[in-house]
C-alpha cells in the first residue's frame, strides 16, 4: 500500500523536529568540550590582554624615566628642549642593551615579531619560540623606550603567541586547536593594545591564521572582547586619536581623488617596505665584511637614530604625537613630506639594525603624513569641490597601513576604531582597496610574508606552496626492509649518477627531482661529511609523496571551511 505524500506543512514540521534532534545530539556530545574551549579562549584573552597592557605601561614608564618627560604622548615636543647629547646617548645605550639581550638569549640575534607568529600558525601547529620570544619582547621594550622608531604591535603579537604556545603545549593541543588558541591570544593582544575589538578579531583571522573558518570565529571574538575590557578598565572608552572635526566628503566628485590617493599610498607602502629590506641587506653586508660582533649592530643603529633625533625628535618611539598632528591638520605641507621621509628612514634603520618593534604604528604615521600632504595639494587645487584635507590624512593612514600589513579588512576597521570616525568609510575603503591591490603585486602580498619569503619560507602563495616543506623525507620514505622497498641495486646506480635526496630534506626539495628525472622513486641517503660516502637509508616514491601532499591539502581545506 502506497504511503500518501506529506503536506508541505507536515514536511516542514518533520524537518524542524529532525533538526532539533540533531542539535540536541551535538549539544550533548560536543557541546561541553566546545564550551570548555571557549573558557580557555576567555582565559587566554584575559592573559594576553594583561600582557599587552603591561607591555604598553612598561614602555610609558621607562620612556618617561629615560627622557624625563611627564607626558609621553607629547614626547617629541618635550625632546626638542633636551640637550643634543641626551638625544644621542639614550638610543645608543638602548641599542647596546638590546644587542646584548638578543646575543645571549636568541640563536641568531634576531627579534621575533609578527612574521614568526604567521610562520608558527602555518608550519608549527600554532607554536612559536618561547625563550627567543620573551627575549625579543624585552628587547623591543627597551627599543621603544629608548628612541627606537618602530611600533608595539609586533612584540605584543609575539608575546601573545608565547602565551598560547605554553597553553597548547600544556594541553597537548593538535594543530587546529593550537592555531585557534594562537588566534585567540593575538586577537586579545591587538584589542588590548589599541582598544579595537573588531579589528583585533579580524587581524587574527586575516593576518595570522589567514582564513575565516567559522569554528575559529566565536572563541577569537570572545578573546578579543576580553582584551578590550582589559584596555578599557585602564584607559576608559577612548580612542587613540582625536580628530579635530568630522570628515566631510563631497561625494562622487571627490572620490577620484581618493582613488589616486590609494595608488599613491600603495607606492609609498612599497617604498617603506623596500627601504627596510634594502637597509637590512646593507647592514648584513657591512656586518659580514667588517666582522663586527652581532651585539654591536643595534648599538650602531641607535647611534644613527640618535643623530637624526637631534634635529628631528619626531622619529622617537611610536610617533603618535606626530600622527595626531597630521590627522588634525596641524602640519604644513613641507613638514608632512619631510617627516614622512625621515620616519621611513628611521624605521628602516631600527628594523635593519635589529632593535625590535613592529611596522604597523610607523605605517600609520607615514600614511597620515602622506595623506595630509596629498590632501593639502588636492584641496588647494580644487577648493570648491573638496572637503576637509584631514580626511585625506585619515584615508592615507589606512591605505599605507593596509598595504604594509596586507590586511585591508582589519586595517580599515582599526582606523575607524582608533579615530572613532565611522562617517568617512567610503573614502577610506576606496583608498585602502587600491593601495593593497597595487602593493600586493609589487611585494609578496605583505611586509610579513615578504620577510618570510626572504628567509626561504614560501607562505605567500598559499598552502599548495608551503605544505611540502612540512614533510621530512624520512617520514614518507620506504626503508630497505619494507616489503615494497625499491631495489637496492637500482638505488646505488642512481646514487652513482648523482640522483638522490638527503634524509633530512623535505618534500619541497625532493619534488623537483621527480619532475626533472621523470623517475618513480629517489634514493634517500644520509651524508655524514663532505668526503664521506653516502649511506642508503631507503627510497622516496613519487606516489607516496603525492599522497602525503594530497592529505595535507585536504586537511587544510577542511580546517579553513569548517
Amino acid at each position: 500500500m502506497l504511503t500518501p505524500p506529506r503536506s508541505i506543512l507536515s514536511e516542514q514540521l518533520h524537518q524542524a523536529v529532525t533538526a532539533c534532534k540533531d542539535g540536541w545530539h551535538v549539544l550533548r556530545h560536543r557541546g561541553p568540550s566546545q564550551v570548555q574551549f571557549w573558557f580557555i579562549a576567555l582565559a587566554i584573552g584575559i592573559a594576553a590582554g594583561f600582557a599587552a597592557l603591561l607591555f604598553r605601561k612598561g614602555i610609558e614608564m621607562l620612556q618617561s624615566a629615560l627622557y624625563g618627560t611627564p607626558d609621553i604622548q607629547h614626547i617629541h615636543s618635550f625632546a626638542e628642549q633636551l640637550p643634543w647629547y641626551v638625544l644621542l646617548i639614550i638610543p645608543i645605550c638602548g641599542g647596546l642593551v638590546v644587542g646584548l639581550i638578543l646575543h645571549w638569549f636568541t640563536p641568531d640575534a634576531r627579534v621575533r615579531s609578527v612574521a614568526d607568529v604567521i610562520e608558527g600558525a602555518a608550519l608549527q601547529d600554532g607554536r612559536v619560540e618561547t625563550k627567543a620570544g620573551l627575549a625579543s619582547a624585552f628587547a623591543s621594550l627597551i627599543t621603544l623606550s629608548s628612541g627606537g622608531s618602530s611600533g608595539r604591535e609586533g612584540p605584543v603579537v609575539h608575546i601573545a603567541g608565547v602565551l598560547s604556545t605554553w597553553v597548547s603545549n600544556w594541553i597537548k593541543a593538535d594543530g587546529i586547536t593550537g592555531r585557534d588558541l594562537l588566534g585567540c591570544a593575538v586577537a586579545a593582544a591587538v584589542s588590548a593594545s589599541f582598544n579595537a575589538p573588531i579589528a583585533g578579531a579580524l587581524f587574527a583571522l586575516e593576518v595570522v591564521l589567514r582564513h575565516f573558518a567559522v569554528h575559529a570565529f566565536a572563541p577569537i571574538v570572545i578573546a578579543s572582547a576580553a582584551g578590550t575590557v582589559i584596555n578599557r578598565l585602564e584607559f576608559g572608552d577612548v580612542t587613540e586619536f582625536t580628530l579635530a572635526q568630522p570628515g566631510a566628503l563631497q561625494f562622487y566628485v571627490e572620490l577620484p581623488a581618493f582613488l589616486i590617493l590609494g595608488l599613491l599610498c600603495g607606492v609609498i607602502a612599497v617604498a617603506l617596505m623596500k627601504a627596510i629590506f634594502f637597509a637590512e641587506d646593507i647592514a648584513n653586508h657591512i656586518q659580514t665584511r667588517s666582522g663586527i660582533p652581532r651585539w654591536l649592530r643595534p648599538t650602531a643603529a641607535g647611534a644613527l637614530l640618535g643623530a637624526i633625533a637631534i634635529f628631528y625628535p619626531h622619529i622617537i618611539g611610536v610617533g603618535y604625537e606626530t600622527t595626531s598632528l597630521a590627522l588634525t591638520g596641524q602640519l604644513a605641507l613641507h613638514e608632512a613630506v619631510v617627516f614622512a621621509i625621515l620616519k621611513t628612514i628611521a624605521v628602516a634603520i631600527t628594523i635593519a639594525g635589529r632593535m625590535g618593534g613592529g611596522v604597523f604604528s610607523p605605517s600609520l604615521m607615514v600614511g597620515a603624513l602622506s595623506g595630509l600632504g596629498f590632501g593639502l595639494i588636492a584641496t588647494g587645487i580644487f577648493p570648491d569641490v573638496s572637503g576637509s584635507y584631514t580626511l585625506y590624512a585619515l584615508a592615507g593612514m589606512g591605505a599605507v597601513a593596509a598595504a604594509v600589513l596586507g590586511a585591508p579588512i582589519s586595517t580599515t576597521l582599526i582606523v575607524f576604531e582608533l579615530t572613532g570616525d565611522w562617517q568617512t568609510g567610503l573614502a577610506v575603503m576606496v583608498s585602502v582597496s587600491l593601495s593593497t591591490a597595487l602593493a600586493s603585486r609589487l611585494v609578496d602580498r605583505s611586509f610579513f610574508l615578504t620577510q618570510l619569503e626572504r628567509r626561504g619560507i614560501h607562505l605567500a602563495a598559499g598552502p599548495q606552496a608551503y605544505l611540502l616543506a612540512m614533510f621530512r623525507v624520512a617520514s614518507v620514505m620506504r626503508p630497505p626492509d619494507d616489503a615494497r622497498a625499491a631495489p637496492v641495486t637500482e638505488c646505488w646506480d642512481m646514487i652513482a649518477e648523482g640522483i638522490y635526496v638527503d634524509v633530512n630534506a623535505t618534500l619541497e626539495a625532493a619534488m623537483p627531482v621527480f619532475d626533472r628525472a621523470g623517475i618513480p622513486f629517489i634514493p634517500v641517503v644520509s651524508l655524514s661529511g663532505e668526503n664521506a660516502a653516502p649511506e642508503l637509508q631507503g627510497a622516496l616514491f613519487h606516489v607516496d609523496a603525492l599522497k602525503a601532499y594530497n592529505r595535507a591539502l585536504a586537511a587544510t581545506a577542511a580546517e579553513e571551511h569548517s
